[in-house]
């Protein structure tokens, strides 16, 4: 329970103040023959966005670092970090130019100090989402598309001795699994001191060398504010003791045995659309779409730690009520996966993007159907990120609020326990949505 004085704390107005700012370059400089770094064809239909993620460490007593060691232990790493991954240190020569110049520019380096304890800063965030004053130059999904950096990191030093990680990546150079990668190459390299050292070594990222593109970039869209505005964020979430109870209650009812992320993200889309219909009184026909990470499902199989985006898009419709039961619904995601395996080719996987994309503009362009996104961060260890202080508590509800569409968001527990199901709709639908006795049997309501 919140006390009173607690909540007058969190209601006043939260000083945030700059500390330094520092350009962080590779440790060594890149050599010539990789200073051209071509994106794919998928790097070219990723949005022109940032991906933001923030890491929050509270204070551990059994770490001696002060502030300013903790800031010299991430910049000394985070340099040497960037001679394995040279290109996040470069520039694009124009915003249209298809690949990176590995120029050894480097890396924003922004330190903020907030005056608030980072319990209370949590806790008002979660209320009225003032997040985005954590990330440097506004580097926060769509905000900043005249911005050069292709990485912007800040650190944010609470009045407690918590601390608050926020880093921002070009979604061009990178996937949520290479971020995730990058994430724990840095913080290893942190604590063991070296890139070459032996357990960093498998952490390394691997590149896919491409021909360069002749096609250019698209300029970076502007977000449409007026959806933003009649859209609301809440987060659920849901234990995996709950989550096997509703793989067996799907699983009873098919032949399948459904992955946590595919029975969430059936559950969820199933409450949406039902919402919505009440909402508006009629059915329309529905279309859940899922990102899909493919580097396992290549003939030749990539390593994880594969640099870029390695992605592929599914499309599950419900033309019809009745296809919205979970166990249809886990059944099409099926489908739809066994569909993306045996990849030949990055231009494969690009061309399949591009497909969906046609359909789903087509029905939006008609108002024929109702589209929800879900993206699933599941399995990507962002809360094993251990830089020699402990393992922080994720938060991407940024990553989501920021965004033009309607959906869901699914990332793994601080614990590992369970998944929180950030979920962004219409304000109307989720006055309806959270409410729902099926949805609330499986989950717990956190903001």
């Amino acid at each position: 329970m919140v006390t009173i004085g607690k909540l007058l704390r969190v209601t006043r107005r939260q000083l945030h103040t700059t500390i330094s700012r520092d350009i962080i370059k590779p440790a060594n400089p890149t050599p010539s023959h990789l200073q051209t770094y071509n994106l794919s064809d998928i790097d070219l239909l990723a949005d022109r966005a940032y991906m933001p993620f923030i890491l929050f460490y509270p204070k551990n007593a059994s770490c001696s670092l002060t502030v300013q060691d903790k800031a010299s232990v991430l910049k000394k790493s985070l340099a040497q970090s960037l001679t394995k991954y040279h290109h996040f240190a470069g520039r694009l020569p124009t915003p249209t130019t298809p690949y990176v110049y590995c120029n050894d520019e480097g890396v924003v380096f922004h330190e903020a100090r907030n005056d608030s304890r980072l319990d209370e800063f949590q806790f008002s965030s979660a209320r009225d989402g003032n997040l985005e004053n954590l990330f440097v130059d506004n580097m926060v999904c769509f905000n900043s598309p005249g911005n050069p950096n292709l990485v912007g990191v800040q650190l944010n030093h609470f009045a407690c001795g918590g601390v608050g990680l926020a880093v921002s990546v070009s979604h061009l150079v990178a996937d949520a699994s290479t971020l995730g990668s990058f994430m724990n190459h840095w913080a290893s390299v942190a604590r063991y001191g070296s890139p070459t050292h032996k357990e960093v070594l498998p952490l390394n990222p691997h590149f896919i060398h491409v021909p360069r593109s002749n096609s250019p970039l698209s300029e970076a869209p502007v977000m449409n504010q007026q959806h933003a505005s009649t859209r609301v964020l809440r987060k659920f979430v849901f234990p995996n003791s709950k989550l096997s109870d509703l793989k067996k209650v799907v699983a009873s009812a098919t032949n399948n045995i459904p992955t946590r992320v595919e029975v969430l993200s059936s559950l969820l889309f199933r409450t949406a659309v039902a919402a919505a219909t009440t909402n508006s009184g009629r059915f329309k026909p529905s279309y859940l779409t899922m990102m899909t990470d493919v580097r396992k499902n290549f003939v030749d199989k990539l390593p994880q730690t594969t640099v870029g985006n390695f992605v592929s898009m599914m499309m599950v419709p419900a033309k019809h009520e009745s296809e919205t039961s979970l166990s249809m619904l886990v059944d099409g995601i099926k489908k739809q996966k066994l569909q993306l395996k045996g990849v030949q080719s990055v231009q494969q996987t690009a061309a399949n993007i591009k497909r969906v994309r046609s359909k789903l503009g087509n029905e939006l362009l008609e108002d024929l159907a109702r589209v929800y996104g879900s993206s699933s961060l599941c399995g990507i260890p962002f809360n094993k990120v251990d830089f020699g202080w402990g393992k922080p508590m994720v938060d991407a509800a940024v990553a989501v609020r920021s965004l033009d569409i309607t959906g869901f968001l699914l990332i793994d527990t601080t614990d590992g326990d369970g998944i929180e199901a950030h979920v962004l709709l219409e304000k109307e639908d989720m006055e309806i949505f959270q409410h729902n006795k099926e949805l609330l049997s499986f989950c717990q309501v956190n903001m």
